[in-house]
């Protein structure tokens, strides 16, 4: 049985206890961030001087007028920065925060698009196109080097803080699902008991005391507010899901009209200025993308048709803003008529009906890509909330009122809950994020989401499809609907 997990018929309120409780974690917590930042110097200063390497014996050579000592140290310094900037963007300093794997990409990624644009520089310093095979073999160097300081600086962060023991707090609503979260990162977190809130607060108090830190599950406020005072005074660290109204008051922005503090929530959407940027940023980005993709489109296209003879493009009805209905464009990646009789059948992570052709495209993104033409048209915008299916929204609109609070603004080809979260994660968790980005919005969030999106294409989790009991639950409540009409 997982630690901290209920055993079967246990009555609420019950108490798991986990061998070593008390134990304290080391007092190494005041350094973490020193740690972190020692390793990001480290990698960042090892591919700094590759790259000098790399400038010092080829391209300054190339100069017709070589650099002296200071030209060199400001090509290292123009390097660096992108480096750093480029990882900020992509997280790839988040050392004990990600996974290996998910570092080892981002940092990958970064150094990617750094060397791609100190290539242009180069070009426009030596006035013309040069050989980019130096800068090839130093994007292999750097993966070689980030493989290995990913693995060392990891191990070693983990051995210096291991998984922080937690005390799980839920109340009526289910608390499995995040449960088998926590325990997909035990590198980070460790149920090491869980209680109901009809322990009440006295055997909740005495039992926080003996872990590291609380999660709070969705419980009522009453009792969120009185734990996380308690924890605040007690220096007791606490992760607590955040409600809906949390989302909507973070946002707020302050007012002192008297001397009693107003927290002011607009609750508009964007504002017309935002508007009116988001959509030129749309029109010139979905344009250069349709130019630079354009064999792209021809490509798949092509695929698409010759593998089975059916028709290239795939229309589908979504939502947008308002609940206004769109048909969205993508290139098919089923057979023809997989969706017999109109019933909607979301595609499972093994599902038959996906042709050959359509497991790349699915996998690699591909078929998203018409959607730019609805991004043209005004149906849609490059970063929105995912347009949701018209029987799915009805479906979850049913089951969470909220969720219509998402098309406050244009759906999106990619998104807030598309970078963080996963293709099956949940309709309640996918609003929250969606809340997230429309209540913080700025053009900036927008560029970091489109950055992040190429990383995503790496990360296995990302494409799956949706759950298989998920999939059953949706199309069984269209099958009723249509029965009973």
């Amino acid at each position: 049985m997982p630690p901290g997990q209920a055993p079967p018929g246990a009555m609420p309120g019950a108490i798991l206890p986990l061998k070593g409780a008390g134990l304290q974690m080391k007092n190494y917590e005041q350094y973490k961030r020193m740690v972190r930042f020692a390793f990001c110097i480290a990698v960042l200063s090892l591919e700094t001087g590759l790259y000098w390497h790399v400038w010092l014996n080829y391209y300054n050579r190339l100069m017709e007028v070589p650099y002296n000592r200071t030209g060199h140290w400001l090509m290292a310094a123009v390097y660096g920065i992108l480096l750093l900037l480029f990882n900020a963007l992509y997280g790839g300093l988040k050392v004990g925060y990600l996974k290996t794997w998910n570092m080892i990409c981002s940092q990958t990624l970064a150094c990617v698009s750094a060397n791609a644009l100190i290539y242009l520089q180069i070009t426009l310093l030596t006035k013309r196109f040069q050989t980019a095979a130096p800068l090839l073999y130093l994007s292999l160097a750097e993966f070689l080097l980030i493989c290995i300081w990913g693995a060392l600086s990891t191990r070693a962060y983990r051995r210096l803080y291991p998984p922080r023991r937690v005390l799980l707090i839920y109340g009526d609503r289910p608390a499995a699902g995040l449960m088998g979260k926590i325990h997909a990162r035990g590198d980070r977190l460790k149920v090491g008991g869980a209680m109901h809130i009809s322990a009440g607060w006295e055997a909740i108090r005495e039992e926080a005391r003996r872990y590291e830190g609380v999660v709070i599950c969705d419980i009522p406020s009453q009792m969120r507010n009185v734990i996380l005072k308690y924890c605040y005074g007690e220096s007791i660290r606490t992760y607590s899901t955040p409600k809906l109204s949390d989302i909507l008051i973070r946002s707020s922005e302050s007012l002192h009209l008297f001397d009693t503090p107003l927290l002011l929530s607009r609750n508009n959407g964007l504002p017309f200025e935002q508007r009116i940027a988001k959509r030129a940023m749309d029109i010139v980005l979905s344009a250069a993308a349709l130019a630079l993709l354009s064999p792209v489109f021809l490509a798949t296209a092509i695929a698409v048709k010759l593998y089975d003879g059916g028709p290239v493009f795939f229309l589908q009805d979504r939502c947008t803003e308002g609940g206004r209905v769109f048909a969205m464009y993508k290139f098919r990646s089923m057979v023809v008529d997989a969706e017999k009789g109109g019933a909607p059948v979301p595609a499972t992570s093994q599902d038959p009906r996906v042709t050959p052709v359509g497991r790349l495209i699915r996998a690699t993104r591909v078929d998203e890509l018409p959607q730019v033409f609805n991004i043209l048209k005004g149906d849609m915008s490059i970063v929105g909330p995912r347009p949701e299916r018209v029987e799915h929204v009805a479906l979850y609109t049913r089951q969470i009122p909220e969720f219509s609070y998402r098309m406050k603004v244009k759906g999106g080809l990619t998104g807030y809950a598309q970078v963080y979260g996963k293709y099956n994660t949940t309709p309640y968790d996918k609003l929250k994020m969606d809340l997230m980005y429309i209540q913080d919005y700025s053009l900036l969030l927008d560029v970091g989401i489109i950055f992040k999106t190429i990383k995503v294409l790496f990360m296995k989790e990302s494409t799956e499809g949706f759950a298989e009991e998920a999939s059953a639950a949706v199309t069984h409540s269209a099958q009723a609907k249509q029965n009973k009409v």
